[in-house]
């Protein structure tokens, strides 16, 4: 583990219950597919579905987050940064996939030089070469950073686009729609894809998509209805968004592909 665990979460027993319960919302999307460390996708959505979700049962819900090699190191870095003693706190863990404030407290410098503890034996990613360029750095860790910069989907990208890299940045990456209308157990949103141009990455215009946001009953965002603004990972609905959650996500999200644009351009200039 790249920073120090806190004593007194290791066996999740003061983990913030709907703290708990909102990482598992975020979290077994891509589990289900087997993503991101290994771990139970369906004891994550059995807690994240509790519409009350109590502090005694929350337990292995922290066990099976501190697994998650691509979420767990973040959280420990918001907590420290906060001083906040729970990396399972809510704040902490909405600051991780949708972004807020405690994202203003993090040193990016200092955060991209602890990343070579968190994942310096991973192959592949962009994020080695953020602290070699001359402009300031802006990264923070924010779920998109680990997308964007440390899995190798970037790189894959080619000036043609290579179809399946693209498509896994943009499920991968916390997205944002509007309910345009619901359906028993799925939900048609429309939301903006990330495109390539050969060059840079940027979103486009609104398009439609059908995705799932209930399981035999089971769902992460409850009394989902149309117009409601929502969050997207993989092909779930997590949450519904408030005002104030969408302009922190649409800000991160923006940011950090104006960074990876940044140093994709940097690349391309320093190789002639």
């Amino acid at each position: 583990m790249c920073a120090a665990q806190l004593g007194a979460t290791e066996h999740g027993l003061l983990s913030d219950p709907v703290g708990s319960a909102m990482f598992g919302r975020y979290a077994f999307p891509p589990n289900k597919f087997g993503y991101c460390g290994r771990t139970d996708a369906h004891a994550l959505l059995a807690y994240a579905a509790t519409v009350q979700p109590s502090l005694g049962k929350n337990d292995d819900v922290a066990r099976r987050a501190r697994q998650l090699d691509a979420a767990w190191p973040y959280l420990e870095m918001i907590a420290a940064a906060g001083g906040i003693d729970d990396p399972l706190n809510v704040r902490v863990v909405e600051a991780y996939w949708l972004g807020n404030g405690l994202l203003a407290k993090i040193d990016p410098p200092a955060f991209v030089a602890d990343l070579g503890r968190c994942f310096g034996r991973q192959l592949g990613g962009t994020w080695r070469r953020l602290a070699g360029m001359n402009d300031p750095i802006v990264s923070v860790p924010h779920h998109t950073f680990h997308v964007f910069e440390v899995y190798p989907w970037v790189g894959l990208l080619g000036r043609h686009a290579n179809a399946v890299a693209l498509s896994i940045l943009d499920r991968c990456r916390i997205r944002w729609g509007r309910v345009v209308k619901v359906y028993p157990e799925r939900a048609l949103v429309r939301s903006s894809p990330l495109t390539w141009n050969g060059r840079a990455l940027d979103l486009a215009s609104e398009v439609e998509e059908q995705v799932r946001w209930s399981n035999g009953g089971r769902t992460l965002a409850h009394a989902l209805e149309a117009g409601d603004w929502v969050s997207l990972h993989w092909d779930w609905v997590c949450d519904v968004l408030s005002e104030e959650q969408l302009s922190f996500l649409e800000f991160f999200t923006t940011q950090q592909i104006d960074e990876t644009n940044r140093m994709l351009a940097a690349r391309v200039a320093a190789t002639g």
